[in-house]
């Protein structure tokens, strides 16, 4: 008669050796995704990565700020217009002058709004254009009309600050959103932006859109310091969005973190982009397998595969080996794109290393019971 304990050692033996067969990875390995067949309906392709491809696949970062709105930021805040609130001080040389009275020469016109056709109404002046010009030039026009009237005539114009200056600053990338009034001391994009408190994320991953009068226009913040005409002097009504980049990508598989991770430069590679999950994971990863799948339009897959019968969009799996000796080049060179999904495989080591344990922990466990039993 068969020894049943024996028996029992031999069932579970079996099965803890098919189970381990099965045991789950992180995902398909290496040899399961290069040996798969795609058909043309699974609008797949597999492309292994070097010069060619690194340079086809480049990101285009560019700005596409348009000259006519740099052209017209020159236009000062300083300028007068309808609705701003003025103050005018009026000095005359003699005692009993046509506004001033008394000893101190002088009176005071306070909170004169301009009209919506841009006049003020000055007594015995009559109705000045005041839009359109500075404050120094309304001055000399008021001081030329009152010139008639009264002998030598000083006059002393301020506008209320912000009054029909002002500009709205959002987005997420921007301490505190709000409407602030723009001034001759604070009117650059710079300015602005430290008066708002400052950027809630990387200059280099910043990106400022200006809204000016149905125009639009949008760059990296840090091109500011390559090309300073970009901090503008900003107009009233202008509307600045300070974003921080949307764009992600996510990362899966024997890595650091499985995530869906922002951009934290502007144009991040493949290498740099497995550095900023905290790299490859020494004791799972399998640096020959390193895979990008990104989605392209058929006309740029003819381009890529050197075809010209593809005639629909494909996602196309990118492949990169870091253990050849351009490897790791190749994967600095190639340029990761806004919702790339990066899969670093297991070792095939990894597997094997799950099995014994799977086996070797119960059947240790097995063996102590048998020898407890005797």
């Amino acid at each position: 008669m068969a020894n049943p304990k024996l028996t029992v050692l031999k069932v579970i033996g079996i099965t803890l050796f098919l189970g381990a067969c099965t045991i789950a990875g992180p995902g398909p390995s290496k040899s399961e995704l290069l040996n798969a067949e795609f058909d043309e309906t699974e609008q797949t392709q597999v492309v292994f990565v070097d010069e060619r491809i690194t340079k086809l696949t480049a990101a285009k970062t560019s700005s596409s700020f348009p000259h006519a709105l740099l052209s017209a930021s020159g236009s000062s805040s300083d300028v007068i217009r309808p609705g701003d609130t003025l103050s005018l001080t009026i000095f005359e040389n003699i005692e009993d002058g046509i506004l001033a009275r008394g000893k101190s020469g002088s009176t005071n016109l306070d909170s004169i709004q301009v009209d919506g056709s841009g006049f003020i109404f000055i007594p015995y002046a009559g109705r000045v254009k005041a839009a359109g010009n500075s404050p120094n030039r309304l001055r000399e026009i008021i001081t030329n009309k009152l010139s008639a009237l009264t002998p030598e005539p000083q006059v002393v114009v301020k506008r209320a600050a912000g009054d029909g200056a002002t500009v709205s600053i959002l987005g997420d990338g921007v301490a505190t959103q709000g409407v602030y009034p723009i001034q001759r001391s604070n009117n650059t994009l710079t300015e602005l932006l430290a008066v708002a408190g400052g950027m809630t994320a990387p200059s280099e991953v910043v990106r400022i859109s200006l809204l000016r009068n149905h125009k639009t226009g949008d760059f990296w913040f840090e091109d500011i310091y390559k090309n300073p005409r970009l901090n503008f002097a900003l107009r009233s009504g202008d509307q600045v969005l300070v974003e921080r980049d949307p764009r992600t990508f996510t990362i899966l598989g024997a890595i650091g973190e499985q995530t869906n991770q922002p951009f934290e430069s502007r144009q991040p590679s493949a290498l740099e982009a497995v550095a900023q999950v905290g790299g490859l994971d020494s004791d799972r990863a399998d640096p020959t397998g390193i895979f990008v799948v990104r989605e392209h339009s058929a006309q740029f897959v003819n381009t890529l595969m050197q075809r010209t019968d593809i005639v629909e969009e494909q996602s196309v799996v990118y492949v990169m080996d870091l253990t050849e000796p351009n490897g790791i080049p190749l994967a600095r060179q190639f340029d990761i794109h806004d919702g790339d999904t990066i899969y670093v495989t297991e070792a095939p080591s990894v597997k094997w290393r799950k099995t014994f344990d799977t086996i070797s922990a119960p059947v240790s466990n097995l063996i102590l019971i048998d020898r407890l039993t005797q």
